[in-house]
């Protein structure tokens, strides 16, 4: 596997993951950690499903864009708002990072796979660098 293969791999995993945690404890099936943390914020029940469903479609727009971009900065935003999002929920509802499927896991395999795509094209543009020098 060629480093533009691994790279739509792990831009494709990327989709899939955004798209699913968009999609499915937030758009269909309302979590309710999800409307517990808009809540925290003076939301009522009603406009907590709205805010969680809002940023379930904000979610599938990131997925999105990850299928239709290659670009290392997608993945520093997405490293940075997984960070973000993991601190919410530790602040918030602190007892979600023991349970047997948490956000620590996902998060973290999330973010591993954005350093990995970075570390791909820091790869690629050292390697056309010292190419370019040696030709001169």
């Amino acid at each position: 596997m060629n480093n533009s293969q691994l790279s739509k791999f792990i831009n494709l995993s990327l989709a899939f993951l955004w798209g699913y945690q968009g999609l499915i404890p937030k758009i269909l099936f309302i979590n309710p950690d999800e409307i517990a943390i808009w809540q925290t914020f003076g939301l009522s029940y009603t406009q907590a499903q709205l805010a969680g469903q809002g940023s379930g479609v904000l979610e599938c727009v990131f997925a999105l864009l990850f299928l239709l971009s290659s670009s290392k900065y997608l993945h520093y935003l997405s490293i940075f708002s997984l960070v973000f999002l993991l601190a919410l929920v530790a602040f918030l509802i602190p007892d979600s990072l023991i349970r047997a499927f948490n956000p620590v896991v996902t998060n973290l395999a999330m973010i591993s796979l954005s350093i990995c795509y970075c570390m791909l094209h820091s790869q690629k543009a050292t390697s056309f660098s010292s190419q370019s020098k040696g030709s001169i």
